[in-house]
């Protein structure tokens, strides 16, 4: 990257804010992740040497609105839109600069533009350095477009040292972006992009620039793929290179074909994973069908997780309520069905047609969208009408599953079954450590969900 400088010689600051809550700031609610989002901490790292920079997580700390920071960056989902909005509208008010960017603004760049001083549509790499320089020097333009798939070849590791402490694992990067699958739910397939890679040597410093970091968080890392097996082999080579740096645990995300292929699963295992992602969503085989998830076989559920357990890898499982082919006599059946698949960690959501997937405009076009109010479209609210089912039988069955499977008789009964399937290799110190590292891991992901369950499912936010 070309060295950038401004002409005006007073330092400004920039704050980089990653928004979180979608109620607005009357209803907040602080998330007990374990790990921070990539996207502000990537910002900060793209950010010429010419601005103080300080990055704040929504998920973690309200907004500092008494900053003494010239510039305001704000980075939002699609449904965190109507909150970016008055957020940036009281910074403004007070004098800042602010400049909006992420999917949805680069999806919907008409609808977000007239809230800020400018907007970046797109990927940030190539113009973000710039857009920071024209900040600067005074001469913002009100839009910043990227160009189509921009190379991922230049960018920098994440700056780890911005990130709040609260975060137990602070070291966050992405290998790849995009996805092959068209499932209809997906934001992915909105505007499809080519699925991409990065050079592996740069995941692998991205994995290795944590100096500033306390030395037991740099042994812990999350890659953040939208799919990290979108191409085995690369995925693969990637592995065997993390294997090296002797972590003492890896979480990915990837689709769950991906496990068909056992030197994947072999690679994992070496790499010292020790969680995975997977997108499950449901137990319906027809569910599944009717939004184009067709890389999931129900059949494999089970006998996948095991062999990802047995090598000592968690599953953390996407589920989605709500799904048209869902019934109650599936919601009566599907705490069994859990227990039977055996999946030891669950990220439960209510089904959503996010704006302008194929999802969305199915809905619409049989008139079944009902709550066009897009803070609601973040997996805690109905917002259309199903085919089968009233809102109350969803509700219910969303809260009664998703504490049934969060209460603390079953978190340490799916504990105990985990850590009897594991099996000792290499030294006694080793193994010792990896049935340490898998119980902080799944006690941290259980806590993280349990909360959630209770304030905001249970709660009813």
């Amino acid at each position: 990257m070309k060295s950038i400088s401004a002409t005006q010689p007073d330092r400004k600051k920039l704050l980089i804010i990653v928004l979180f809550q979608n109620l607005g700031e009357d209803h907040p609610y602080y998330a007990q992740s374990p790990a921070p989002p990539l996207p502000g901490i990537l910002l900060a790292a793209l950010t010429p040497d010419i601005v103080d920079i300080e990055v704040l997580h929504e998920m973690v700390r309200p907004i500092n609105y008494q900053t003494d920071a010239d510039f305001i960056a704000l980075s939002f989902m699609d449904y965190l839109s109507p909150h970016a909005y008055d957020v940036a509208a009281r910074f403004r008010a007070m004098g800042k600069v602010v400049v909006g960017g992420g999917k949805f603004a680069s999806t919907f760049p008409d609808e977000v533009q007239p809230h800020f001083d400018a907007i970046l549509v797109g990927e940030a790499q190539e113009v973000w350095p710039h857009m920071v320089l024209d900040m600067v020097n005074g001469t913002l333009k009100p839009r910043y477009e990227a160009s189509a798939s921009p190379s991922l070849d230049t960018i920098p590791p994440p700056r780890y040292d911005l990130v709040e402490s609260v975060y137990t694992t602070p070291v966050v990067t992405e290998a790849t972006r995009g996805c092959p699958h068209p499932c209809t739910y997906c934001q992915l397939n909105i505007k499809r992009m080519p699925f991409r890679q990065r050079p592996v040597a740069d995941v692998l410093r991205d994995l290795s620039a944590t100096q500033c970091l306390p030395w037991y968080k740099r042994k812990m890392a999350m890659l953040l793929d939208n799919n990290l097996g979108g191409d085995l082999a690369y995925a693969r080579e990637l592995l065997h290179g993390i294997a090296a740096l002797k972590l003492w645990g890896l979480g990915a995300q990837f689709s769950i074909e991906c496990l068909r292929d056992e030197k994947f699963v072999e690679a994992l295992a070496e790499a010292n994973c020790r969680m995975a992602f997977i997108g499950m969503e449901s137990l319906e085989p027809k569910s599944l069908a009717a939004v184009k998830k067709r890389q999931n076989n129900v059949e494999e559920y089970r006998e996948a997780f095991d062999r990802l357990h047995r090598r000592g890898i968690l599953t953390f499982t996407g589920y989605m309520f709500a799904l048209d082919e869902d019934t109650t006599e599936y919601y009566n059946r599907l705490p069994r069905l859990l227990e039977e698949v055996g999946t030891t960690v669950i990220l439960p959501s209510i089904a959503i047609p996010l704006y302008g997937t194929p999802l969305h405009q199915q809905v619409v076009d049989e008139g079944r969208l009902v709550d066009r109010d897009l803070s609601h479209y973040e997996g805690d609210h109905i917002v259309f009408r199903h085919k089968h089912l009233t809102d109350e039988q969803i509700h219910e069955a969303y809260a009664r599953v998703t504490m049934g499977f969060y209460s603390w008789r079953n978190i340490f009964g799916r504990w105990a079954k985990f850590m009897k399937k594991q099996e000792k290799h290499g030294s006694w110190r080793n193994h010792l450590l990896k049935l340490f590292i898998l119980t902080f891991i799944y006690v941290k992901l259980s806590i993280f969900q349990r909360h959630h369950g209770l304030v905001k499912i249970k709660g009813g936010y």
